[in-house]
C-alpha cells in the first residue's frame, strides 16, 4: 500500500516558534504545515463556500503534489479553492453535499472530471455528512438517520428497523489529515474562530489523525478566553500563520 501520511515531525529549520508548553507545532509555510502528506490520503478540509476555507494550506497541498487523495469538505468548486486540486488531477473520491452547481452555466474542473467519470463522488446530506464525522470523532459505531431513506443514497447501505420504523445507518468518518482555518491561535495550539468560520473546522479536529490549522495570528498562551476555544489545543498537531486569501465565488 502507498504510505499516506508521514507521521515523523519535519526538521527543525522550518519551525517558526517553539515553546516547551506547546502542544501544536507552529510552522513557517503552509507548504511546510502540509509536508508528509502522502498519496492516497483522506483528507477532511474545514469550510462552508469561503467561510472557514483553509486557502492557503490547499493552495500549498495543490504545490507538494501527492494524487489519489480522498477529500471530505462540505462543497467544492463554489467559492472554496478546493477545485484547484483536481487541475493536476490529484482528487480520486471526493465526499461532499454541494459538489455540483445548481446552474450549468459555469462548471467546476472537479464537476467537468466528475461527469467524465475520471474521478467518484459520494453524496452526502449536510446533516448527515456532519454527524457522521462526529461520530468518527466520538468512536462511535455510526448514526441513525431518516434522511435518505427511498432514495440513492440509501443504496448498499443497511436499514434497520425499530419500534416500527425504518433508519439508515450511516457509518463513520475519519480522516488521515484535517486541514483547517481558523481566525486565532494561541502557543498552546487553541484555535479560536470567528462568526460562520466556525462551521465544520471543529467537528473535523475531533475526526483526524493529524490536525493541520491556518490561522491570521498567533497569540500568547491565555489570550483566548476559555470560553472563546472553539478547538482545544489537545487537537491541533501543526500551526502556521498567513494572511488569507480572498477568494471570489463567481456563481
Amino acid at each position: 500500500m502507498p504510505r499516506r501520511l508521514c507521521r515523523q515531525r519535519c526538521a527543525v529549520p522550518v519551525i517558526a516558534r517553539y515553546d516547551p508548553r506547546m502542544v501544536a507545532q507552529v510552522f513557517a509555510t503552509p507548504d511546510a504545515a502540509v509536508a508528509g502528506i502522502g498519496d492516497g490520503a483522506t483528507v477532511m478540509v474545514g469550510g462552508f463556500i469561503s467561510a472557514g476555507s483553509p486557502s492557503n494550506l490547499i493552495r500549498a497541498l495543490v504545490r507538494s503534489g501527492p494524487t489519489g487523495l480522498t477529500a471530505v469538505a462540505n462543497n467544492i468548486g463554489l467559492g472554496d479553492l478546493l477545485d484547484e486540486l483536481c487541475e493536476h488531477r490529484q482528487l480520486a473520491r471526493v465526499i461532499a453535499t454541494f459538489a455540483i452547481r445548481a446552474s450549468g452555466g459555469r462548471t467546476s474542473r472537479f464537476e467537468q472530471q466528475y461527469r467524465a467519470g475520471e474521478v467518484e463522488l459520494e453524496l452526502v446530506p449536510q446533516g448527515t455528512l456532519i454527524e457522521r464525522i462526529r461520530a468518527g470523532g466520538a468512536g462511535l459505531g455510526g448514526v441513525l438517520t431518516r434522511t435518505g431513506l427511498g432514495t440513492i443514497v440509501a443504496e448498499d447501505k443497511r436499514i434497520i428497523e425499530i419500534d416500527g420504523e425504518q433508519w439508515l445507518l450511516e457509518r463513520p468518518l475519519r480522516a488521515d489529515v484535517a486541514l483547517l482555518k481558523a481566525s486565532r491561535a494561541d502557543t498552546l495550539g487553541n484555535l479560536e474562530y470567528r462568526l460562520a468560520g466556525i462551521n465544520f473546522n471543529p467537528v473535523m479536529a475531533t475526526a483526524a489523525d493529524l490536525v493541520i490549522a491556518e490561522v491570521e495570528e498567533i497569540v500568547e498562551a491565555g489570550e483566548i478566553t476559555p470560553e472563546r476555544v472553539g478547538t482545544p489545543a489537545v487537537f491541533v498537531d501543526r500551526i502556521v500563520a498567513c494572511p488569507p486569501i480572498p477568494v471570489r465565488w463567481e456563481g
